[in-house]
């Protein structure tokens, strides 16, 4: 199979991910997806190949040269995003772009339009894979499943190319953030990887948000609204109290580079009882500890207010920011610029605003950081990938390997 071919195949399979369902893989079709995975990892001739009970596919591509070379390892994500449904995924190919507006879907009216979306010019002239308008695509993260088994693949074929170890992992429920909570790093045995999760063509991350939860349950006082004067707590109305006691600007939608901020998720209530759900972000993790203690300083605040339990808060860290994992082994990010340099690729090295596996990774004691899959407008139907970015991305790994070899 070619990339585009391996891609299309790919994308027919339903993975979207189900951060209720409390197993892992979080989804049967995930699972289904690794075992046709595994298959064509066999039919490759790759060796140590092994798929686990939670959807963990690992497999070895051997060295071709008897120097020692370190074992580098390149993984990408099975699941899809459940913010849009992966279901009957029908792509279609828009060959030799023309920078006009793509009509995805004609009877819902679904307009795929560089007036909405700009960033469809710069691949004017190239080859576009869209949706239907109806499913998301899948590029996030099948775009880089595509790219590592064609890179292996090319690879096997031109044995010309010296290289040592190389390792490919697939893993499900990163879309919910439970991708490398059962990723066996000792198995894997790397010194270290790159996830091909990015998005445009350059893209090179090794910096992403600390990250963490937050629940706050605020507790009220009902009572008959026409007798209600000095004795009703709503906490409805704490809750909105809180909320605007915290910064307005500091929102998702006011900031951007590495502006951190507070994001409100949920909301439910009545007069009794009103949960509020945030989750909270910072690429400075001394910044971070701070919005954290703001919120610990906000509850006290209401609390002191309102009575003792009236808001109960429950703080959870999820994610940290790979960089401080990442800066002590800076040779595999220059080992990843020289390698998208010599294949014609403008490196693009910039933050994440969001977190990827490669940050528990490299926790988790394997530094790895993110290279471009080349997808756009990933979770929705207006996701598109240019076959050029991908073949990029396909490039990039061989050079990678090439390159370790002849460091």
């Amino acid at each position: 199979m070619t990339l585009v071919e391996r891609f299309l195949k790919y994308v027919s399979f339903d993975t979207q991910s189900n951060e209720e369902s409390g197993v892992t893989p979080s989804t049967p079709g995930q699972m289904v997806f690794a075992r046709f995975l595994k298959e064509e990892l066999e039919s490759l001739g790759l060796e140590d190949i092994t798929l686990d009970e939670n959807g963990y596919l690992f497999a070895t591509l051997p060295a071709n040269t008897d120097k020692p070379v370190p074992v580098v390892g390149f993984i990408a994500h099975m699941d899809t995003s459940p913010d849009m449904s992966g279901k009957d995924v029908s792509p279609r190919i828009v060959e030799n772009y023309d920078g006009k507006d793509i009509v995805l879907c004609a009877e819902g009216k679904v307009v795929l339009s560089p007036a909405q979306f700009p960033e469809l010019l710069d691949h004017k002239g190239e080859d576009l894979i869209v949706t239907d308008g109806k499913t998301l695509l899948g590029a996030d993260d099948k775009a880089g499943i595509a790219e590592i088994v064609s890179a292996i693949a090319y690879l096997k074929e031109h044995p010309e190319i010296k290289h040592g170890k190389i390792r490919i992992g697939f893993n499900p429920d990163e879309e919910i953030g439970l991708g490398a909570h059962k990723f066996n790093v000792e198995q894997f045995g790397c010194e270290w990887a790159y996830t091909m999760d990015g998005g445009e063509v350059g893209e090179l991350e090794f910096e992403n948000f600390n990250a963490a939860s937050a629940k706050i349950v605020f507790k009220g006082r009902n009572v008959h609204p026409g007798y209600a004067k000095n004795k009703m707590i709503n906490s409805i109305r704490v809750a909105n109290r809180f909320i605007s006691m915290l910064p307005g600007h500091e929102t998702p939608e006011h900031t951007e580079g590495y502006e951190g901020f507070y994001h409100l998720i949920g909301i439910t209530g009545e007069v009794e009882r009103t949960t509020v759900s945030y989750i909270i972000r910072d690429h400075d993790r001394v910044r971070f500890e701070n919005r954290k203690k703001e919120f610990e300083h906000l509850v006290r605040k209401i609390n002191a207010e309102y009575g003792e339990g009236t808001a109960v808060l429950e703080l959870h860290d999820q994610y940290y920011n790979m960089r401080e994992k990442i800066e002590p082994v800076m040779h595999i990010i220059d080992t990843a610029f020289k390698a998208m340099e010599a294949v014609g690729v403008e490196p693009h090295v910039k933050a994440i605003r969001g977190g990827t596996d490669g940050a528990q990774l490299s926790f988790k004691g394997l530094p790895c950081p993110n290279i471009f899959a080349g997808g756009l407008n990933f979770h929705g139907r207006y996701e598109f990938v240019p076959i050029q970015n991908m073949e990029k991305a396909m490039n990039v790994i061989v050079k990678i390997a090439e390159l370790v070899a002849a460091q």
